[in-house]
């Protein structure tokens, strides 16, 4: 395990600023800017997840709130333990993710082909 891997435990809660793009972003929608001709949009919109195991290849594995796992790498810089104060006010958001959920791993972030 890496130094960044080491920084995060079992049950932590982290969120994850996702780049994502549309025609008309959600009101969570943070940094937009017009894309290519202005026909869409792209911005950040912050997911709000728990980690739910640590890997030996310096990789999470990330529980959402619907129940979807993601690999993400623990050093990545879209992923960031919550402030005690976001704890405070997302905290129906966490504690709404249920670990122990059998829904299988959905897909890869924040490596190289994905």
């Amino acid at each position: 395990m890496t130094l960044a891997a080491n920084q995060f435990q079992r049950n932590d809660w982290v969120i994850y600023r996702k780049q994502k793009s549309s025609v008309s972003p959600g009101p969570r929608a943070s940094d937009v800017h017009a894309a290519g001709k202005g026909n869409t949009y792209r911005y950040v919109v912050e997911k709000y997840w728990v980690v739910e195991e640590i890997l030996d290849d310096n990789r999470l594995k990330i529980c959402t709130r619907r129940g979807k796992r993601h690999l993400v790498s623990a050093d990545d810089l879209s992923l960031r333990k919550a402030r005690w104060w976001e704890r405070l006010l997302y905290r129906s958001r966490f504690e709404a993710i249920d670990l122990n959920s059998p829904v299988s791993l959905e897909d890869e972030i924040g490596s190289p082909t994905g």
